[in-house]
């Protein structure tokens, strides 16, 4: 019986996996990036907005009741306690959304994950393949640099991430975004018609 066959596409910041991801959707895959699905669980009125104010106080709304996203930033990013506390609350929220739209979707459909987090094996399990996105540090400074981060603060958002070793025990295919836009098509071409497509039913 026809599946849903699920992909995760992970990679660090600057490498370019939301940009691989898009290539994928092109090629007709069912994209769900967990970035917003992260957003839409703390969205005001939620109960993962209110597990968040209950964990770190009411210091990271807004005036308008929704979450301070550079607020809570601050206060999780130097401290790992307080950031395994947030990603205590938001990870299981995410992977439940993530699972309700995988399992809405039609048989024979690849779906994608946009996720910029697989931690362990038991995570990277969930998928029928990883896919990890990749490229030199330097790069991935000078791009996110383009987005307005500063060199230090992206060196060590950067640091602060797993690295490619890391995450190598859990990758299936690795895509090297190094060159050029019709480099990196190439390659997600190759990596789709090879080992992602649905097969012609017999």
């Amino acid at each position: 019986m026809p599946r849903v066959r699920t992909v995760a596409v992970t990679g660090g910041m600057g490498a370019g996996k939301s940009t691989v991801a898009r290539m994928l959707a092109e090629l007709g895959a069912e994209v769900i990036d967990s970035d917003a699905l992260a957003r839409a669980v703390v969205e005001p009125g939620t109960p993962g907005l209110a597990a968040v104010v209950d964990a770190f106080g009411p210091g990271v709304l807004a005036g308008d009741g929704s979450l301070d996203r550079a607020v809570l930033a601050e206060i999780v990013f130097a401290d790992e306690a307080a950031r395994s506390r947030l990603e205590g609350i938001i990870h299981p929220l995410v992977r439940a959304e993530f699972a309700r739209r995988r399992d809405a979707a039609a048989p024979d459909t690849v779906v994608v994950n946009d996720i910029p987090l697989l931690r362990n094996a038991s995570e990277a399990a969930a998928f029928d393949r990883v896919v990890t996105v990749t490229a030199a540090a330097d790069l991935r400074v000078h791009r996110l640099a383009g987005r307005g981060v500063a060199e230090d603060d992206a060196r060590a958002r950067i640091a602060a991430q797993p690295s490619d070793e890391d995450r190598a025990p859990f990758t299936d295919h690795w895509i090297v975004n190094d060159g050029n836009e019709d480099h990196l098509r190439a390659q997600v071409g190759r990596l789709w018609r090879e080992h992602l497509a649905p097969r012609p039913r017999t």
